[in-house]
């Protein structure tokens, strides 16, 4: 399957944000060893595809709470059907049908993205001033020129950790300077994929379906650890993509799970009841449960007699025997 109409579309998207920059004023020569008309471009086609995703994450969310509100009774079925795999996997399709849950909705926004990414990965690949079809997906030589040139902390973006001494040479650029800026990139780009996976399972819990808790695992462990790997080999445009990207999500995370705060579901104590969820406060985001009072015991009071009264139930004396 070709992928040239998401090459033209990055290449569009990407192009338009360069000229608006540079209509506004910003400019086109390097600052600070950074030409930042190509940065914010970068930066902005991230902007642009977010937004237009915007409701697909919001379906994403309401799918996660809705999976949370199934999580008893998915649990009840595991104790139910305990050793049959295969039932236990037919009741909770069953049961995701019924009540309109999408065990993949979760992943979606991500899958969403990939061509996104493929296409940006693909598009700064090219940006080889040795390369002679400079025109392709709408490019002109003078944008691609520009392109290639196009340096951050003078790293070119289209240069990567691997980059070999040839590739180095054609962009003009230093090995050390590419690796530094690069190395500090992939570094920062697995430490906000970590912490946009663990935000979402801090806010929603970890799932008891044993799928769910595998992907979650896969999410917040396998990519970042992934990326260690991965990152060498993606140009530095690619990598500010990709941590733009994360913050954005981190971002829309936190507004979204503060308008639409997850469920709290009480769990049933030792005794059979309802435990009602703790307050947050105090040390570790938890107050400590105050001890109960103790009941104060208290004596009645007994009123002395009043003056010139006669003593009630006066005690009996005996007479005094005389001797003799």
């Amino acid at each position: 399957m070709s992928l040239d109409w998401v090459y033209y579309a990055i290449s569009w998207i990407l192009l338009t944000w360069h000229s608006a920059w540079d209509a506004i004023g910003v400019s086109v020569d390097a600052v600070i060893g950074t030409n930042w008309s190509w940065i914010l471009a970068i930066i902005f086609l991230v902007v642009t595809v977010r937004v237009i995703l915007f409701p697909v994450f919001v379906k994403q969310i309401k799918s996660q709470r809705a999976m949370q509100a199934l999580q008893p009774k998915v649990k009840e079925l595991q104790e139910k059907h305990k050793g049959d795999r295969e039932t236990l996997q037919k009741e909770m399709m069953e049961l995701y049908r019924k009540e309109k849950a999408n065990p993949l909705m979760g992943c979606l926004p991500m899958f969403l993205q990939i061509p996104v990414f493929l296409g940006l990965f693909h598009t700064l690949r090219r940006l080889d001033p040795g390369k002679t079809q400079k025109t392709l997906y709408g490019w002109t030589v003078e944008q691609f020129d520009s392109a290639a040139n196009a340096k951050l902390f003078s790293a070119p973006i289209a240069g990567k950790f691997g980059s070999t001494a040839d590739e180095l040479a054609r962009l003009g650029a230093s090995g050390h300077t590419v690796k530094i800026v690069a190395g500090i990139l992939v570094a920062i780009m697995i430490a906000t994929t970590y912490m946009t996976s663990r935000q979402m399972i801090l806010k929603t819990g970890w799932a008891e379906d044993p799928q769910q808790r595998m992907v979650q695992r896969l999410m917040l462990y396998g990519i970042p650890v992934s990326l260690l790997v991965s990152g060498s080999i993606f140009p530095i445009g690619v990598i500010i993509y990709w941590v733009t990207n994360n913050l954005f999500t981190l971002g829309q995370q936190q507004w979204v799970l503060r308008k639409f705060p997850p469920l709290v579901t009480a769990k049933p104590n030792a005794t059979g009841r309802t435990a009602q969820p703790a307050k947050t406060g105090g040390l570790l985001g938890r107050k400590a449960a105050p001890a109960p009072a103790k009941p104060q015991v208290t004596t009645p009071k007994v009123a002395g007699p009043k003056p010139g009264a006669k003593p009630v139930n006066p005690k009996k004396t005996r007479p005094v025997k005389r001797q003799g």
